[in-house]
């Protein structure tokens, strides 16, 4: 049960920490820089997902 707390606090200091950074426009700059990387690799991932499974499909 503690260590579920402390996973929680974890949590929700990330986000309250995020949230603050946000405000700031050089950490606005930061966190939009880190989603347009995160959005590229979940791009590509998709990308590569769907071309094997019609890959899969037209043999």
């Amino acid at each position: 049960m503690k260590n579920v707390a402390w996973f929680l606090f974890g949590i929700i200091s990330g986000f309250v920490a995020a949230h603050f950074m946000n405000k700031d426009p050089r950490g606005h700059e930061l966190l939009a820089s880190i989603d347009s990387r995160i959005s590229g690799f979940t791009d590509t991932m998709s990308e590569a997902y769907h071309a094997e499974v019609a890959r899969e499909t037209n043999d």
